[in-house]
Parts: structure tokens; sequence; C-alpha cells
């Protein structure tokens, strides 16, 4: 959960619960993860993850963006404050890998795309497995070619960004999970980790009997004790007037799923431009959730978002694996 909901307390909680927490690298400079990776390693041997944004290309519309970008000055000058340059960057891309390869976690996991080959086999000679989001059968098949050691399979019901190797809105990419688990464990062999809309322990019990051997929970602990959500975020989970979530490319330029507010409803039309639009709102976001509008704020959740619980992450791992066997690994 890129963006500010993961921390080191939770990755620690989760670890002391018996779970693997996993860091997210993306947002942060080389510098930031770096702190972070160090506060876990102080706080708990136990096995933890990061998680990396592999980069994509720049916009291939820069009229599009352009116009978008207008469409934004109003809200931001009703808000007091400024939209930010859009720009494309790596998100600190080389400099990350530098610091994993120099002290490796057990885990490093990518999303947006598959790293290359060659960083596959350096990361798993220095001591980490690693792990590869996918949103598609094909992207499967490109991931195992790459010998990588495990893959993250996503369905269409996880909440934030889809982890899709590319920004289009081609057809046939959006499946649901257990479909997904399906079709995917027909074309690979790798062992999978399930994503997208787990919420309860139903949902985990059903995930393991469909061929996980793992399952991957964000929206589950966006309210938990240790989350570093902002307040407002964790309060519209269980607002009533937050009904239901959809896929939107309006915060950031990406698909993403996010709790439909008016910022969504106002802005359907949206150029694919990831990093480009996420850094022109940014600023936009940070000022509406100073003045306390959460209509105007990403609100990334998953489907499974009203059973996210105001509890410890303890408390909820407890609840989610409770009656099945524990993962040891």
């Amino acid at each position: 959960m890129a963006g500010g909901p993961t921390t080191p307390m939770l990755v620690r909680a989760a670890a002391d619960a018996g779970a693997m927490g996993m860091l997210a690298a993306g947002y942060k400079t080389a510098a930031e993860m770096q702190a972070e990776i160090a506060t876990v390693r102080s706080a708990t041997s136990a096995a933890f993850g990061v998680n990396v944004f592999v980069p994509g290309e720049a916009a291939p519309d820069p009229e599009a963006l352009a116009a978008y970008v207008r469409t934004l000055e109003k809200e931001a000058a009703e808000l007091g404050g400024m939209l930010g340059a859009p720009r494309w960057d790596d998100d600190d891309y080389g400099a990350k890998l530098d610091v994993l390869l120099a002290a490796p976690p057990p885990l490093v996991s990518f999303t947006f795309g598959c790293p290359p080959s060659d960083v596959v086999r350096t990361l798993q000679a220095a001591g980490s497995l690693v792990a590869v989001t996918v949103t598609t059968p094909a992207e499967a098949v490109l991931a195992q070619r790459l010998e990588v050691d495990c893959l993250c399979v996503q369905g269409i019901e996880a909440g934030a960004h889809r982890g899709s190797f590319v920004n289009d809105d081609r057809p046939g990419q959006d499946h649901p999970l257990f479909a997904l688990l399906a079709d995917v464990r027909g074309s690979c062999d790798l062992p999978l980790i399930a994503a997208g809309g787990i919420a309860d322990r139903e949902g985990v019990a059903a995930a393991l009997a469909a061929g996980a051997i793992e399952v991957q929970l964000g929206t589950a602990f966006l309210r938990c004790t240790e989350s570093g959500a902002h307040p407002l975020y964790k309060a519209a989970l269980a607002d009533p007037r937050f009904t239901s979530t959809a896929i939107t490319r309006a915060f950031s330029g990406r698909r993403a799923r996010s709790l439909v507010n008016g910022f969504m409803r106002a802005h359907e039309d949206v150029p694919p431009a990831y990093p480009e639009i996420n850094h022109v709102t940014r600023p936009l976001r940070a000022a509406a959730a100073a003045a306390g509008d959460p209509d105007r704020m990403s609100l990334y959740a998953g489907e499974g978002f009203r059973r996210a619980e105001e509890r410890s992450a303890g408390e909820i791992i407890e609840r989610l694996t409770a009656g099945l066997e524990r993962s040891t690994s």
C-alpha cells in the first residue's frame, strides 16, 4: 500500500502475528526506502518483503495530458492549492535496486511490469525471492519466462493501482480473482499469491482452496491501528455515503480502484499518463486532506472495503486466519 498506509510499524505487527509484511517502496526515494528497511530490521528478525514499481513509458499524448491538467486548475484554486508539474520519472528505480542488492530482504516484489532478467538473477543470487504482480494469464507467462520465484495474482477486485504491465485500455484485461487464479494455474507452474477483494476469513480460505499458497491483503488493513492512512481516508471506508468502488485514472493517470467520490465523477475521461498525472494531482489531494474534503482525495480501496476494521493488525490477522493452517514461510 504505497503512499502512506504501509508503515514499518504495520510490517512489524504483521510479523509478530505470523504474517509477512510488505514495505511499499513506491513514491519514496531510495534513501527513504532504505531507512524504512532499517527500521523494520531493528524491530524484528522475521521475514518481510519490499515492493518496487517498475517504471513505464512517458505519456503517449502530451496534448491530452495538458488538456486534462487545465480541467483541474479551478479545483486547485478552490482549495487554495497548486497543481504539480506533469513530469515523468522512474521512481528512483535504479537506486532502489542498488539498495536492495546491497542488503537483500527476504522477498522483493515488482509491480507494473517485469524487471530485466539480469535483475531477477542478481537478486536471487543475493538471497532474495523475487515475485511479480500479474493481472492477466499472458502477463503470468511472461513473468514465468524470467524464472521468478512466485507470482502475485491480482484480480480486478483489488484496491489501488492495477498492477498491469502496460497502462492502456485494451479489452480483456480485467479478470476476477478466482477466474484468474484458475487460468494462471493452467498456464504456469509457479507458486501463486492471491490478491484482490479478500477481506475476511472466508475469502482467505477460498483463495487457498483455489490453489494460492499465500493471500495478500491491503484494504483490510487500511483502518488498523498501525496504518499510516490519513484519518479522513480511514473514516471514508466506514462512511455510508461512500457506497461503492470503481476503476479510475482521475488521480494518477493509471487505472486504480477507489471509493467513488466527487472527483472521480467529475473526471471520467482521463488520458493514460502515469506518473505525470499523479505528480499533478498530489498537491491538490494534499490540500483536500488539509481542508477536510474526502471528495477530492484518492480513497483507494478494494471491493471488500466495508470489512476493513478499526482494530490492531494482529487482531485482524488472527480473525483472518482463525482455524486455518498458518504458514511458517
